[in-house]
């Protein structure tokens, strides 16, 4: 199961962050900046999992962006590198070549996005072109 999905950027700023679970504030923002100093030494050679309190996180970095989602310890790591990299295919087919501008203006699509790829900490769909099909919906809807 998903604990959280986190965006952020070489430095440090969240991009988007989605919770699965309750946390408190002073928590999240400690989750928020631990994930990070992990993630952001890591150098290219080392494996995209590492072992996260009593959880692990998955993450992919993309130009500028790193892509994270803490789940449980047993939960199949390959599994959750390909919902990361269907996600940023989804974005980008949906951005034109996403940028970090992209997920800052557009927070409300990203997160519609979200939404639409993963329920409740599970994953939910994986089809790209149903994915968009919707969210082009959900477009001319507002």
């Amino acid at each position: 199961m998903i604990r959280f999905f986190l965006i952020q950027n070489r430095a440090g700023k969240t991009r988007m962050a989605k919770w699965y679970m309750a946390f408190e504030d002073d928590e999240k923002q400690k989750l928020i900046e631990d994930v990070h100093a992990i993630v952001s030494v890591r150098s290219s050679q080392n494996t995209n999992f590492v072992e996260f309190r009593t959880y692990k996180i998955v993450y992919r970095r993309y130009a500028g962006l790193f892509f994270c989602l803490c789940v449980d310890v047993n939960d199949n790591n390959l599994a959750y590198m390909e919902a990361i990299h269907n996600f940023v295919e989804v974005l980008n087919s949906y951005f034109t070549n996403v940028r970090e501008l992209d997920l800052l203006f557009n927070f409300h699509k990203v997160y519609a996005l979200v939404d639409e790829m993963f329920l409740a900490g599970e994953i939910q769909e994986t089809s790209a072109p149903k994915v968009l099909k919707r969210l082009e919906t959900l477009t001319k809807i507002n």
